[in-house]
């Protein structure tokens, strides 16, 4: 069997090798970064709550570490789909992703704090949270549809029909869990897939504010709720109740300095922060490694973002464009509430970090989600020739050195 080296790869067709995979060893070296980085920080910052909850320090990690050693060969295998497979798979993804978040209205949804977002799975006794799969689902549909429309988006009536019709069905869903962050996370993916399948840009200006007017009236309908917004906007702000989270996490932040006060020696973690391993991971992470911990962080999503966003660009398949854009808008929004509540910018949400909170479903669906766009970069114009030329080059090195230990 013959191999195509890189230098006749490029001879042949013009590409650059290492430019035609870019894309696709961006995301996939940022995902795993990021995921590593997860795994030990939730080890960290859940070690003391685990002993309180179940005496073993190891707990939060070791079901985190199990969910990743799940999602991990789910993006693998993912990441070896082809493309016309997905656009095969994205009505039947939708019509199941609408029907297990509608499970949480029967007796197996699962509530906690006010929201309802789970669902119970029969004789396991495991939750899993549907919205997160649904994400997925919806961005795929999205593709698919919008790809076919072309066009005739130009007319508002393509546009809602049956995009927005879809779209605003899965949102009620989740808002009928009350869950507003989540909610929040599917309109900016809705908002993406729209913005990347060209959409004109004037009618965004509408969409928004009636977006703003739903959200408000979410917000004055729960005291809750409207306690958080006033403890960030409000003109006073008592630490020890409504503030207590954002200021223990501004605390953490503070604490770590330049370098960090060490790993695992964060004093927040310490029944002091409330969701140190989930929502504020990000605070526990600037405590422990400091503020060049917390840049690592953000500059390996803005790596994950310009690979995205170079699959949008790069291809020419508008259903993996619009598809690709869903799922980075979906990605970066979520990574954005998240950050902007931890440094108090934002109310409290309850949004975790995309591949570093403590969270099965979470996790699963974005690892899934960052393998099908693995997919769509391994199908990006030259980039299965050059990932073939690179192979050849890895077989060619290891049988030479193999022959060497041989002599």
């Amino acid at each position: 069997m013959t191999t195509v080296d890189e230098p006749t790869t490029r001879a042949r067709t013009g590409f650059r090798p290492d430019a035609a995979t870019l894309s696709y060893y961006l995301i996939g070296t940022a995902t795993l970064l990021l995921l590593a980085i997860g795994v030990v920080m939730v080890l960290s910052a859940s070690s003391i709550t685990s002993i309180r909850e179940t005496g073993n320090p190891y707990g939060q990690f070791l079901n985190q570490a199990q969910f990743a050693l799940i999602g991990v060969p789910l993006m693998i295998v993912a990441s070896r789909v082809p493309v016309a497979w997905y656009r095969r798979l994205a009505w039947p993804a939708l019509g199941l992703g609408l029907f297990l978040q509608a499970l949480i209205f029967s007796p197996l949804g699962t509530g906690e704090k006010g929201n309802t977002n789970w669902v119970t799975i029969p004789g396991l006794g495991q939750t899993v949270q549907p919205s997160e799969f649904l994400k997925l689902a919806l961005a795929l549909w999205l593709g698919l549809v919008l790809a076919r429309k072309g066009r005739l988006l130009q007319q508002w009536q393509h546009v809602a029909i049956p995009g927005l019709v879809v779209a605003v069905l899965a949102i009620g869903l989740v808002l009928g869990g009350r869950d507003v962050g989540t909610a929040l996370v599917v309109v900016a993916l809705v908002a993406g897939g729209l913005f990347f399948a060209g959409v004109p840009l004037r009618w965004f200006a509408g969409a928004g504010v009636a977006a703003a007017g739903v959200l408000a009236f979410l917000v004055i309908d729960s005291p809750n709720r409207m306690q958080r917004v006033l403890a960030v906007f409000g003109g006073e702000c008592d630490a020890s109740a409504a503030c207590y989270q954002s200021k223990h996490g501004l605390y953490g932040l503070g604490t770590g300095g330049l370098s960090g006060v060490g790993l695992g020696a964060s004093r927040q973690k310490w029944s002091y922060l409330p969701e140190a391993h989930n929502d504020y991971i990000l605070a526990i992470i600037g405590e422990e490694l400091g503020l060049w911990g917390t840049l690592l962080v953000l500059g390996l999503f803005a790596a994950l973002a310009f690979g995205l966003l170079r699959v949008v660009r790069r291809h020419p398949d508008p259903f993996v464009r619009i598809a690709t854009g869903a799922i980075t808008a979906w990605i970066l929004t979520q990574a954005i509430i998240n950050i902007g509540v931890v440094v108090g910018l934002l109310p409290v949400i309850g949004v975790p970090l995309p591949l570093v909170s403590a969270g099965g479903s979470a996790l699963i669906a974005t690892l899934l989600a960052m393998g099908v766009v693995l997919a769509f970069a391994r199908s990006e114009p030259g980039a299965a020739q050059a990932l073939q030329a690179r192979r050849g080059t890895v077989r060619r090195s290891l049988a030479v050195v193999a022959r060497g230990r041989r002599g």
